[in-house]
């Protein structure tokens, strides 16, 4: 009984030896590696894309916010300097008086500086914000482009 499975096995390899796939199969295979190729070439290059878009955004908004810190910073030191003039001046009034006036100027001038300083944190903030949006919407659309395939 094993001669005859032997037998008939190589009876199978050798018929399948001389099979050929037809024509139709093969093209038909060639054309499904090529567009399963085409296929991941256009979802790497989009995933490319959206690393780059992400990127984009990501130093969009570390630039901005770079510059409302800096602006934060600037002005912290701004408004400590002009506290320390104002107490070196009001440790050299002579009178109280004197102190009491110098006090108010340095008061009244902090208010005009506080608030121009607020104004312009509100508009650097506003820039940015705007700035990141559209980073993040030209990032969008540029990916979803990216991701459309032609049939």
């Amino acid at each position: 009984m094993n001669e005859q499975f032997t037998q008939q096995a190589q009876e199978a390899f050798n018929a399948a030896k001389e099979a050929r796939i037809p024509e139709n199969v093969q093209a038909m295979a060639a054309e499904s590696v090529a567009k399963g190729r085409e296929t991941y070439q256009k979802l790497n290059a989009a995933a490319k894309d959206s690393l780059k878009a992400f990127e984009e955004v990501i130093t969009t908004a570390q630039a901005g916010a770079r510059a409302i810190s800096e602006k934060v910073l600037n002005n912290t030191a701004a408004n400590a300097e002009a506290a320390f003039d104002a107490a070196q001046a009001i440790a050299r009034a002579r009178t109280l008086p004197e102190a009491i006036r110098l006090q108010t100027d340095f008061l009244q001038k902090q208010f005009t500086v506080a608030s121009a300083q607020t104004k312009e944190l509100f508009e650097l903030s506003t820039k940015v914000a705007q700035q990141t949006l559209e980073s993040i919407s030209s990032a969008a659309n540029r990916t979803s482009a990216s991701f459309k395939f032609n049939s």
